[in-house]
């Protein structure tokens, strides 16, 4: 996770937004705040309305009601001063595949407006932090996914934008292209930049986000850091492994609720994954003389949290 450099204004300040498409309501009242300088990420299953809400505040869509200000620019009364303080990156990369990876660069700096030394001297030091100065004149068909999203990030930020949108930047990439991606983000936050992220991948999330939160039917079912989000949803536990099956039986005598298990010689006693909690049973442990062989603590994970609070089972895809 980032070490996020908040300024007092947020990037991104969205209350009572709306947005339907015939019957279908898609946004149905929702409030966010993004601080500047942090990763927000916006989970929820397809359909729920987390495009739409990037679409919206990157001037492309117009909501049918509530307010919206990115980078303090009102998204309906001053469309050109949101666009020119944001970068957006679709699920795919937007990169022209006749050109190769520095033509691409050199086009999207002449769009906006670079003379030619700036863009000159921008081209060559993106290529360079993307990793892509020896493939830079070759042909795209040549680059591997990994590189084309990286080019495409790569074009984004040629007008270093100070706001973000990454929606699902890493759908399709291998594990090794999605950590590269994943540190590129953290560079850029760690500067100061603002990334608003869309993913399908909870580990995502968990990873790179400094707030997260979850949409469904259009609302806004919860809202909080990654350890927040994970402390909804029961199930967390303190596991205690025992020398022997007299330790365990004592203790599950000891400790309510537990749960033992006589082959393993262990133990699963529930837990909010807190200090207090922790501390409350070795205390009563230590007070019954009681040792223990091993403990590790097990909390819910995100995806836990995402199949709780919207109705989807585990295994279902997003």
């Amino acid at each position: 996770m980032t070490t996020p450099a908040i300024t007092a204004q947020p990037a991104i300040k969205v209350s009572g937004l709306r947005k339907s498409y015939g019957k279908k309501t898609v946004l149905d009242g929702v409030d966010l705040t993004v601080p500047a300088g942090t990763v927000f990420a916006l989970l929820g299953p397809n359909g729920a309305g987390k495009t739409t809400i990037v679409h919206i505040l990157s001037t492309l869509v117009a909501a049918d009601g509530g307010t919206a200000e990115v980078g303090g620019y009102d998204v309906k009364k001053d469309a050109d001063g949101v666009r020119s303080s944001i970068g957006l990156t679709g699920q795919f990369a937007a990169v022209d595949g006749i050109l190769n990876g520095q033509e691409n660069l050199m086009l999207m700096a002449r769009l906006r407006h670079l003379t030619g030394p700036q863009a000159r001297e921008r081209v060559a030091a993106l290529l360079e932090q993307f990793d892509l100065t020896e493939a830079a004149r070759k042909p795209l068909a040549t680059y591997s996914g990994g590189m084309k999203r990286r080019l495409d990030l790569a074009m984004t930020l040629v007008a270093a934008p100070r706001i973000i949108f990454l929606d699902e930047p890493t759908t399709g990439l291998d594990p090794r292209s999605r950590h590269t991606m994943w540190e590129i983000i953290r560079d850029l936050v760690a500067n100061g930049t603002t990334i608003f992220l869309t993913t399908q991948y909870l580990d995502e999330a968990d990873e790179l986000a400094d707030k997260i939160a979850v949409l469904d039917n259009g609302r806004i079912v919860a809202e909080g850091t990654p350890d927040e989000l994970k402390r909804l949803v029961p199930g967390g536990h303190i596991r205690l492994r025992f020398p022997d099956a007299a330790g365990l039986a004592k203790a599950a005598g000891l400790l309510k609720d537990s749960t033992p298990d006589g082959d393993a010689l262990t133990l699963e006693v529930p837990s909010d994954g807190g200090v207090g909690s922790l501390r409350s049973v070795l205390d009563r442990l230590d007070t019954a003389r009681l040792e223990v062989d091993d403990l590790s603590i097990h909390t819910p994970d995100l995806d836990d949290v995402f199949f709780a609070l919207t109705g989807q089972k585990k295994g279902t895809e997003e």
